[in-house]
């Protein structure tokens, strides 16, 4: 195998780190770099939002706030440098800011000379011909922290003018799956356990799980679900920015995403349209579906109804058990990576999934008054 070259023509590429039309964001910084951040750009004038309110977010999202998350003891103090005056919003640039505290890049001198398996380190080593290898650089979960804190100011927005609210929640960890009434569930009760699951039998039982995974040196993936509440009919674009689509392009580019699901998704596809079809009727002037396995979008324009997600998770690919690789030669070699890492990321996906989905909505909401909605 011939190495991933270091050299590149007189036409680049640079890393994509923007998302949203109106509501629009900018991530930034390296998992061992000084800082990482955000640049939020197009959010209206006047919202309400605080330091505090979005440092909840990212306590929520910050590594070692339990035992079954990694150990990288962070802080993760958000800094506003721009845009918010006495607790209002501009409608200016809003800069944030995460200082890093706590990382070893001496854990990361293995994969310096290998590449992880299932990893991003091959991959952009062979597109950019150069890579941050401590902490996974942009491919590493660290790069989330910009999400969480514009998707807390999104949150707000959606809040203060037009009463959505958003709670994502565990919904399953490996094989065990719990029952949860994503109409009725609340954050209380998401928080109420450190895997982030609602149902506290199943809660228990995940835990345990996770626990015999970081102990064995392994890792366990497993599926976010999260429901958006009150969300007006009508946003959405009915051909290539579908309100599914743009969900699914949120939710899929958080790191160790690999699947999504709104509504019944996969699983509509073994009934019949007879038993799938959520059928209308008029409640109180407002039209309604009796069942909601649209998952609240029906062409891809938001029906009044929930908005329902699910995301799967691929197990975190660096698990401390000695593996095969090959080094940036293309030689044969075994690599035990050391660090600290997540055994499981789903408690911690939890607000990561929420904040994609509230830049969503946000931008969609923004748009559909733009258009006069």
């Amino acid at each position: 195998m011939p190495p991933a070259s270091a050299t590149r023509g007189s036409f680049s590429t640079t890393v994509a780190s923007t998302f949203g039309q109106l509501f629009r964001i900018a991530t930034w910084g390296e998992s061992h770099g000084p800082a990482v951040g955000v640049v939020v750009d197009g959010c209206p004038p006047r919202v309400p939002i605080t330091t505090e309110e979005i440092q909840v977010e990212l306590d929520r999202r910050r590594p070692g706030q339990s035992r079954i998350t990694t150990g990288r003891n962070e802080a993760d103090a958000v800094e506003i440098l721009s845009g918010v005056h006495e607790g209002l919003t501009l409608g200016t640039p809003i800069a944030l800011l995460v200082r890093n505290a706590d990382a070893r890049s001496g854990d990361y001198q293995e994969i310096r000379r290998a590449f992880r398996p299932s990893h991003a380190d091959y991959t952009t080593q062979a597109k950019y011909g150069v890579r941050a290898a401590a902490g996974g650089g942009r491919a590493s979960a660290r790069e989330t922290i910009g999400r969480v804190a514009s998707g807390a100011i999104a949150r707000k927005l959606l809040a203060e003018q037009a009463q959505i609210e958003i709670v994502g929640y565990v919904k399953q960890v490996c094989d065990l799956g719990a029952t949860v009434d994503a109409s009725k569930v609340t954050r209380q009760d998401v928080d109420a356990t450190i895997v982030r699951c609602p149902d506290t039998a199943v809660a228990d039982q995940m835990i345990a799980l996770v626990d015999q995974a970081r102990a064995d040196g392994d890792s366990l993936g497993g599926v976010v679900e999260a429901v958006a509440r009150h969300v007006p009919a009508g946003l959405g674009e009915p051909v290539f920015d579908k309100l599914h689509a743009d969900l699914g392009k949120a939710l899929l580019s958080i790191p160790a995403c690999k699947g999504f699901e709104v509504g019944s998704g996969f699983a509509g596809a073994r009934l019949r349209g007879s038993e799938h079809n959520d059928i209308f009727f008029a409640e109180n002037g407002r039209i309604r579906t009796r069942t909601n396995r649209s998952g609240g979008i029906q062409g891809g324009i938001s029906n009044g109804e929930d908005i329902i997600v699910r995301a799967a998770f691929k197990p975190v690919a660096t698990i401390l058990r000695e593996q095969e690789t090959v080094d940036v030669e293309g030689n044969s070699t075994l690599l035990k990576p050391r660090g600290r890492h997540d055994p499981c990321v789903l408690p911690r996906a939890v607000p990561i999934v929420e904040a994609m989905m509230a830049l969503v909505l946000a931008d969609h909401f923004l748009r559909q008054r733009a258009l006069g909605g």
